[in-house]
């Protein structure tokens, strides 16, 4: 996500919780599977009570995994659902922009 492009569409409007949840989707993409909730939460531009309600919405509905190593802790991935969720709210994001 282009953050200066992202701070300029906020300052605009207030985001969507689907714009949400595609700004949380799509960071934990760019991450590859090592994702920490405190770096997506940054790189989507969310305070920690937003990102905790959204995030927990995507991991109660299997769109969001999560691995645990031994030496770098808990980390978080896209499912095979969390995939096709993003590719369809970026279909969506491309039509009504």
């Amino acid at each position: 996500m282009n953050s200066q492009r992202g701070d300029e569409r906020r300052k605009e409007h207030p985001r969507s919780r689907w714009e949400i949840i595609l700004d949380i989707l799509k960071v934990i993409s760019e991450e590859r599977g090592e994702a920490k909730k405190t770096r997506i939460m940054q790189k989507a531009c969310l305070d920690w009570r937003n990102f905790q309600k959204h995030f927990h919405f995507l991991q109660e509905r299997g769109f969001v995994g999560n691995s645990v190593d031994a030496e770098e802790g808990k980390s978080y991935c896209l499912t095979e659902k969390g995939r096709d969720l993003l590719k369809r709210l970026r279909e969506v994001e491309g039509i009504l922009r």
